[in-house]
């Protein structure tokens, strides 16, 4: 593939799914990894827009459930790149449940995930660079810049 850049636009992708009892517990709570999973495959879509390779999860550096996901909701994913760099992408996810009876949304999860680019022999490779087009995705991309730096500190403890 042609290393090009790319706008954070040409790879964002929005996934929904209705949940039914096979993604709930007793209570008819929705399973966080159920929720997870689907982080999960949301991120990896952007990834592979982006570099239009294989690509893998490296990590999750921030999960945060903020309200239960319950039986017949429909759920949203809104994903986007963040941070391109080398051969590693920041992919941020933000998690939406709908009451399809009422019309209620509430924000129910947040998560930022690197994924690695592979090449066809399985093997890191380099990632197009971002393009920020907006004020939020300039805004998103120095957030992300930041978490990296941080989880650098981190790993050099």
């Amino acid at each position: 593939m042609e290393n090009r850049s790319k706008k954070v636009s040409e790879s964002s992708v929005v996934l929904a799914q209705i949940m039914l009892p096979a993604d709930t517990n007793p209570a008819g709570n929705v399973h966080g990894g159920v929720i997870m999973k689907l982080i999960d495959n949301a991120a990896y879509v952007v990834a592979s827009r982006h570099t239009g390779m294989n690509a893998v999860t490296a990590s999750i550096d921030r999960l945060d459930f903020h309200c239960p996901v319950y039986l017949g909701n429909l759920v949203t994913l809104k994903s986007s790149m963040n941070r391109a760099g080398r051969t590693s992408m920041e992919i941020g996810v933000r998690v939406e449940a709908e009451d399809l009876k009422f019309g209620e949304v509430r924000h129910t999860a947040s998560a930022y995930l690197t994924f690695v680019a592979l090449n066809d022999a399985g093997r890191p490779s380099i990632v197009p660079e971002l393009l920020a087009e907006t004020d939020e995705d300039r805004r998103r991309f120095s957030e992300a810049s930041a978490r990296y730096e941080a989880r650098k500190t981190v790993k050099a403890l």
